[in-house]
């Protein structure tokens, strides 16, 4: 079923048009990976599997990859609303727990060495949350099933890896 969601993201990302044009580098569970040539960047991304309340807008985690601005393996995350400005953004996967730098909707690893951490737990779990607390003082918790996000992660490394 998620598939179908990846899907739809990179039906979506095609029917931009020409200005977004973007190339898949495949399709694994319920990741995709995908190379924009114009910027250049590649990355793999998935969308949430479960939500915690209604939702804004579709949440999502990407690994990104920039050759030109020396960028590997950086870990983004989409919440699925908006939080709390006083509210951290936080991490699980196997047991560990990451806290990010944040915006009102968006979430990074702190650091070059947090981005290395993620994805080494990314690539031993099954599945991960990211959690804060809404605007509205309610919880926020997405999370995502990482069958297939070790293999979209490295299908967008070597996606831009010959590019500079």
């Amino acid at each position: 079923m998620r598939v179908y969601a990846v899907l739809f993201i990179f039906v979506l990302i095609v029917a931009a048009g020409p200005a977004a044009a973007k190339v898949s580098l495949g399709i694994f569970n319920s990741w995709g990976a995908f190379r924009d040539p114009a910027v250049p960047r590649c990355y793999a991304i998935a969308e949430s599997e479960e939500i915690t309340g209604k939702a804004q807008r579709k949440s999502y985690v990407s690994v990104g990859y920039w050759p030109r601005r020396n960028i590997r393996a950086q870990f983004h995350v989409r919440l699925s609303r908006d939080r709390s400005t006083n509210s951290r953004v936080m991490v699980g996967i196997g047991g560990r727990r990451f806290q990010l730098t944040a915006n009102r909707s968006d979430g990074w690893s702190q650091d070059r060495k947090m981005d290395a951490a993620i994805i080494k737990a990314i690539r031993s779990a099954n599945s991960m949350t990211i959690e804060s607390t809404g605007r509205d003082g309610r919880p926020i918790v997405d999370a995502y099933l990482l069958r297939g996000a070790a293999t979209a992660i490295d299908a967008a490394s070597l996606g831009c890896s010959k590019q500079h």
